[in-house]
């Protein structure tokens, strides 16, 4: 990463370009990009190298795939010379309730934007304050004990990247209970976010999507690498938390392998994890949006990393997942290959079930996809990549564009119940949108035969909240 961590070693990934701290605010020797100026939700649709739909990057490949549920749900998205040109920006976001694909999508938005601006402030305060800035190839020849400067220099890098990664998602979760045309009542999101420079890896997430990562083992075999932590409310720290916040948390007879969180006072909403975005019946009893964070420095035996949604994790291990991505026949085509991998695991372990939505982020960590796109594997056409890496490409209310989706089920609630959503496109994309689903219709996540929803069903007090 540029700038940080080890001054007794570099990685021979990737030569890491010189910034401030590894967060890449300094100018020197370095090419400038779009993220040197001031990003805003107007500018995202311009940005190079941003993808969130069905696509591939210079360095990885993302899919999602509606399940039987409904609206699919899940966003994703890689952004590319995020913050200079060796910076790679990934997320996953899986929505629940009502509105929880315009949550989803509002996040993988503003989120990416507002931690980029709490790095570059907090470096700005820092050198303000040190008036030094560090590189990962430079070496400091008036240090007594390099190994100790060192580690020092990886608790300040580690300090400004947790503070911005918590300033980042206090912000975003403080947006959508202000937002005035988004209820976050009863809906929300996970959000599962990393940023490699480098040869470092920072995490920041909530809810239960997860990140592993592809390793080489001593005999050169795959071996998988768990990064995070699914945050359910059967964690002791996470119920117990929840629980001196008067919230509740048991399973229902009929699935009790699903912790859930309810309310002191109803047998509702039966959120199935303990942090998320949004959900803000809950928060006042446990339910938190303050991310996890943690810091890796990768090798040379790391491979890639594979971000999903539960829709994955759900009916594959975190074996199979390494192995389905190691073993595809294009890398480009890595992502599409694990969610119709899992797509057929649920009919087979779950036949009577329905499908949870999935998506899928594969980051090859050399820095290659394939030599030439192959376009027509990943099955999108030429001119569709070259919209989607433009950030052009556009979601209609129900986020079907571009996506693959299987047959609908009937007994869940039609995209005619969602069209009064509003079209979902830069800053004021919600302008339009309607926040309430209709009063005569009574939203239910147990609708039909299913496995787990994330919610069970709406508070009963949340349908008696009037409009403004």
């Amino acid at each position: 990463m540029g700038g940080c961590v080890s001054t007794s070693r570099q990685s021979n990934r990737e030569a890491a370009q010189p910034g401030c701290f590894g967060i890449g605010c300094c100018t020197k020797n370095r090419t400038k990009t779009v993220s040197d100026h001031v990003i805003t939700s107007q500018h995202l649709p311009s940005i190079p190298n941003r993808i969130f739909t069905n696509a591939k990057s210079r360095t990885s490949c993302i899919f999602t795939q509606q399940g039987r549920k409904g609206v699919n749900q899940d966003a994703m998205l890689v952004w590319e010379d995020y913050m200079s040109e060796d910076v790679t920006f990934c997320g996953v976001f899986d929505g629940h309730g009502p509105h929880g694909h315009l949550v989803a999508r509002r996040v993988r938005d503003d989120l990416p934007v507002k931690l980029q601006s709490f790095l570059q402030s907090d470096q700005s305060s820092l050198n303000v304050s040190s008036g030094m800035c560090f590189s990962g190839n430079s070496q400091k020849t008036d240090s007594v004990d390099p190994e100790k400067d060192g580690s020092a220099d990886e608790d300040k890098l580690n300090t400004v990247w947790k503070d911005a990664f918590l300033k980042a998602y206090k912000a975003m979760d403080k947006d959508l209970r202000s937002h005035p045309n988004l209820d976050c009542f009863c809906s929300g999101s996970t959000a599962i976010t990393i940023i490699k420079q480098g040869s470092n890896l920072f995490m920041g997430y909530i809810g239960d999507s997860r990140a592993i990562m592809g390793s080489k083992g001593t005999d050169d075999s795959m071996v998988a690498i768990q990064l995070t932590v699914d945050l359910k409310p059967d964690l002791p720290r996470e119920a117990e938390r929840i629980k001196r916040c008067k919230g509740r948390v048991f399973a229902l007879q009929d699935e009790p392998e699903v912790s859930r969180v309810w309310l002191p006072f109803d047998d509702a909403p039966g959120l199935a994890m303990a942090r998320a975005f949004g959900d803000f019946c809950l928060k006042d009893y446990g339910v938190i949006s303050i991310p996890e964070f943690s810091h890796r420095l990768l090798t040379d035996k790391d491979q890639f990393i594979v971000l999903a949604s539960d829709g994955v994790w759900d009916v594959l291990s975190n074996e199979e997942v390494v192995e389905t991505v190691a073993s595809a026949p294009t890398r480009a085509s890595a992502a599409r290959i694990l969610v119709e991998s899992a797509a057929r695991e649920w009919k087979l372990k779950y036949p009577t079930s329905k499908m949870d939505d999935c998506a899928v982020v594969c980051l090859f960590l050399d820095g290659k996809l394939d030599s030439e796109s192959d376009y027509e594997d990943q099955g999108f056409s030429s001119a569709t990549i070259q919209s989607n890496h433009s950030g052009n490409a556009n979601e209609s209310d129900d986020g079907q564009k571009s996506e693959p989706t299987l047959q609908r089920n009937f007994t869940v609630r039609s995209s005619e119940d969602n069209d009064a959503y509003g079209k979902l496109i830069v800053d004021d994309e919600m302008k339009n949108v309607e926040t309430r689903a209709d009063e005569n219709q009574s939203w239910s996540g147990l609708e039909g035969v299913t496995r787990v929803n994330s919610l069970v069903q709406l508070p009963r007090f949340s349908e008696e909240r009037t409009r403004p």
